[in-house]
């Protein structure tokens, strides 16, 4: 199991999105996209532009990953506002009236035609969202993810040392203890579509590591 953890500078249902009962990471993050596998963890913390906490925005465990595109023309998820690509023409294009990014986040979030290698969807039924509800409780009790979300940069991080590793599944059961309700809060803000993660305004943060 890789537990991955990382800062967002937006939370406005784009990435992650919870609605029908999952939540799904389809846009941005296309590194987390392509290496996440089913029973990996994620960890999404504020960065300190969105919330000065670090306030605990989501954990989901993986359970399902959508290969080649599917997401983006399956008829079941039709109806996700994530869902902002479509297939025209033998090729992904942004779909117009699509509440997040626009046409030119389309090689950074499924990759360049015709093989689209970035077009990878994680989805999880077995989450916590907390959104604007969250709270920074977590850095009284567990020391080291404190100090580990304080000293993020950009990315992503994917390994950690074994006592890190073990307090982020503390963290994970405690919240699923605590929090019996898989949503318990809304995004902090409304949908935007000049905003993407990997601008300044609404970046992945941190260092990716080697899974020890």
């Amino acid at each position: 199991m890789r537990i991955y953890f990382y800062k967002l500078t937006a939370d406005n249902g784009g990435a992650p999105c919870v609605q029908d009962g999952f939540l799904s990471l389809a846009i941005c993050k296309p590194m987390i996209r392509s290496t996440g596998e089913p029973g990996d963890l994620i960890f999404g913390f504020a960065a300190n532009s969105l919330h000065r906490d670090n306030r605990l925005i989501y954990i989901a465990r993986i359970r399902k990953k959508v290969h080649n595109g599917d997401y983006y023309r399956e008829k079941r998820f039709a109806s996700r506002s994530d869902r902002i690509y479509e297939w025209h023409r033998s090729r992904f294009s942004w779909r117009h009236g699509a509440l997040h990014h626009g046409p030119k986040h389309l090689v950074h979030d499924l990759g360049r035609p015709p093989k689209y290698k970035k077009a990878s969807v994680l989805l999880s039924t077995d989450f916590r969202y907390f959104g604007a509800s969250g709270t920074a409780e977590y850095k009284s009790r567990f020391q080291l993810v404190k100090e580990a979300v304080e000293q993020l940069g950009r990315g992503h991080r994917v390994t950690h040392a074994e006592r890190l590793r073990i307090e982020l599944i503390a963290l994970k059961q405690q919240i699923w203890k605590n929090s019996p309700k898989r949503v318990a809060g809304e995004p902090t803000s409304t949908p935007r579509r000049d905003v993407c993660h990997r601008s300044r305004s609404c970046g992945v943060l941190a260092k990716k590591e080697v899974v020890g």
